[in-house]
């Protein structure tokens, strides 16, 4: 009986949460005018579990864990995403107006003076591919 139980518990912390309106807005892929769209997504499963923080431009970070996305609505132009303090990883996307872009996360774990610190690979990736990782994904609020 204890190993029923054992089994309850652990599927049900593993339910996905309901998608939010604001998630279910952004898996509409709308493109805004004057301006690009960055989804910035991160699979399940990566290569590692833990959060990795990045940055967006030069001013804003968010962490991301596997499986969530990022929807950043930018000026046309050049952006870059890389990470934060000792994850090196980064790309430059050059960006124009109403158009949408994916771009893919992956974290491998780095040892360093033991201690493991997340190292980000930063991949562009076609629409098609960039709409169905991001459906099987939660958004960062």
């Amino acid at each position: 009986m204890w190993r029923v139980l054992a089994v309850a518990t652990a599927l049900a912390g593993c339910a996905q949460l309901p998608p939010t309106p604001q998630d279910l807005q952004a898996k509409r892929f709308e493109s805004v005018p004057n301006k690009a769209v960055i989804y910035l997504v991160r699979a399940l499963p990566d290569f590692n579990d833990g959060p990795a923080t990045i940055w967006l431009g030069d001013a804003d970070t968010i962490t991301t864990y596997p499986g969530t996305y990022y929807r950043w609505e930018v000026a046309p132009g050049r952006h870059r995403i890389a990470g934060f303090a000792a994850d090196t990883g980064s790309i430059t996307l050059q960006t124009e107006p109403g158009k949408v872009y994916f771009v893919q996360q992956r974290v491998t774990p780095v040892t360093w003076l033991r201690s493991q610190q997340p190292q980000s690979h930063f991949y562009p990736i076609a629409e098609g591919n960039g709409r169905a990782v991001v459906m099987r994904s939660q958004l960062i609020p």
